[in-house]
């Protein structure tokens, strides 16, 4: 099998691709013939959360904004305990790579993403990986930050209609920090599904905090961080509970030893979709490659 893929005005193109007994959605921007950039999506969140930067990016890379299984449109597992782990969406990463035929990518992760990522290039697939771009993420999650994630994801809000789906998601999703209305407005409609009755619920399935069991030992993992060699740089919400200062300069001093960008208006995690934003990740890009 190839996958279905299907076009938007955007230009943007969708896919299922076939991977470990699995249907990953894939979001896919930009011409074949352009250097490969992957960008990964936090725990309850998926692909299309980089419209906005994807879509900019497209005039120099190929873009592939996958939704991982459990989120968005990708399929739901049968056995979460096994499945629902950073070890096993490594390895659908790396079939994902096979798939569309990617001998290196350029790599953006936000939050669990960025965890994917730092396995990956401290991994068998260290070579495949050409940058590392890590947004709000580190080695080291601290135990009260997933707490508070535990809190909010592991029981799924209903809501009427959709108006009250898009403030919940505002309120709860505040520290992504300031964003135009379109950028809300879109994350709500592709952070929702309708339910049988009707309402309206998120788009993920709430069996997915049993990664915090199944991938308890990756939320502390500096000996893999001291083995990555790729270049890397780090996005940081100043506000961040996930990434704080001292993590951060640990990674600093140890490592890819990366450079910093401090986000002042943000906490957990940049949404990375504003002009400037934008601007700065083509920079960086360009930077780490050169």
């Amino acid at each position: 099998m190839t996958g279905v893929v299907t076009r938007a005005m955007t230009g943007a193109r969708f896919s299922f691709v076939p991977v470990m007994d699995h249907e990953i959605h894939v979001t896919e921007w930009g011409d074949a013939n352009k250097p490969a950039l992957m960008m990964w999506h936090g725990l309850a969140r998926n692909g299309r959360d980089f419209d906005e930067l994807a879509a900019a990016l497209s005039d120099q890379y190929r873009v592939f904004c996958p939704d991982l299984i459990g989120r968005g449109l990708s399929s739901w597992s049968d056995n979460p305990e096994a499945e629902y782990s950073i070890e096993y969406f490594t390895g659908i990463a790396s079939d994902l790579m096979d798939h569309f035929g990617l001998d290196r990518v350029a790599w953006l992760g936000t939050s669990l993403g960025g965890l994917i990522g730092m396995r990956l290039a401290a991994g068998p697939d260290q070579d495949r990986i050409a940058s590392l771009l890590l947004n709000d993420v580190g080695p080291e999650i601290p135990a009260s930050a997933i707490d508070r994630i535990l809190a909010y994801v592991g029981e799924l809000p209903v809501f009427s209609r959709y108006d009250e789906a898009e403030s919940w998601l505002r309120t709860v999703y505040q520290p992504f920090g300031p964003a135009d209305d379109r950028f809300w407005q879109r994350m709500a409609r592709h952070s929702m599904r309708r339910m049988a009755d009707g309402r309206l619920t998120l788009h993920y399935d709430p069996r997915i905090t049993i990664e915090f069991s199944a991938s308890a030992h990756e939320f502390s993992s500096w000996e893999r961080w001291r083995r990555i060699k790729v270049p890397t740089y780090l996005f940081r919400g100043q506000s961040s509970d996930i990434l704080t200062e001292g993590i951060a300069s640990r990674m600093r001093a140890s490592g890819p030893r990366p450079v910093e960008t401090l986000f002042s208006e943000c906490g957990h995690a940049p949404n990375l979709s504003r002009p400037d934003d934008i601007v700065l990740v083509r920079q960086v890009l360009a930077d780490l490659a050169g």
